[in-house]
């Protein structure tokens, strides 16, 4: 395979990328230095996390992506609202914060006041939805990387 400077259309290295800046954004905002991390569990269950501080006060899992979600698009962050819910109650003691991190407002919005039942059920499971604002030229590879990755 030869290096191609824009990658497979399916490449997501853009928003991987932009998911490093976004936690360091959200670490600056909560004063709390935030790192990918794995959990293991006694029974050998393994979960690994966008960030997390750690003393594990705060759990993270991000999305790195602008517009409005398509519908695949809110299974991806449901599945993230209970993969945080769910871990968090194995720690004891429970994080304080369990965050969904997004870079966009239009993305985000769904998941804040939508009218869906997953709306609802994010914020049941003790769930916060936080936008950070990335540089514009980070934007911008984003909205070109998704234009690519369009089907």
């Amino acid at each position: 395979m030869g290096s191609d400077a824009v990658g497979h259309a399916s490449d997501s290295g853009v928003q991987r990328s932009a998911e490093t800046v976004m936690m360091k954004l959200l670490s600056e905002r909560l004063r709390v230095e935030l790192a990918p991390t794995t959990i293991r569990l006694g029974d050998g269950t393994r979960v690994e996390l966008d960030g997390a501080d750690a003393a594990r006060t705060v759990l993270v899992e991000s999305w790195a992506r602008f517009g409005a979600p398509k519908p695949a698009h809110h299974k991806k962050v449901l599945t993230d609202a209970l993969k945080l819910s769910w871990i968090a109650g194995h720690l004891v003691p429970r994080p304080a914060r369990l965050v969904l991190l997004m870079a966009d407002q239009a993305a985000a919005q769904p998941f804040i006041s939508g009218a869906g039942w997953g709306t609802r059920a994010i914020a049941d499971l003790g769930v916060e939805v936080a936008v950070v604002e990335l540089p514009p030229e980070l934007a911008a590879s984003i909205a070109a990387a998704q234009a690519r990755q369009f089907r």
